[in-house]
């Protein structure tokens, strides 16, 4: 996983966000790089962060300047969704 994370947006504002945002974005990674399926909210009780934050993160992981790894979804039922990682490697094996 890369070191220096690009986050934006007009709300972003480095100084205030990137230490919560960087250590949010590396708990997610963390917990999820097993591949294993999840709710947003067996995330959340997992790493104490909020589930609006952990869908958000999810969606970076996607971004090329976040890696481009595989975010998967599936529909568990009642309006409910669950997530899977799976990690992008390079030609190296080791994550982007």
């Amino acid at each position: 996983m890369q070191n220096v994370l690009d986050f934006v947006g007009s709300d972003y504002i480095e100084e205030r966000d990137y230490k919560r945002l960087s250590g949010q974005h590396h708990k997610i990674f963390n917990l999820m790089q097993d591949g294993k399926y999840r709710t947003l909210p067996e995330i959340a009780d997992l790493i104490s962060e909020p589930p609006a934050s952990i869908s958000a993160q999810l969606r970076h992981f996607r971004k090329k300047s976040f890696g481009s790894h595989t975010v998967n979804k599936k529909y568990e039922g009642n309006g409910l969704f669950s997530y899977q990682l799976i990690i992008n490697k390079n030609n190296n094996g080791e994550t982007n």
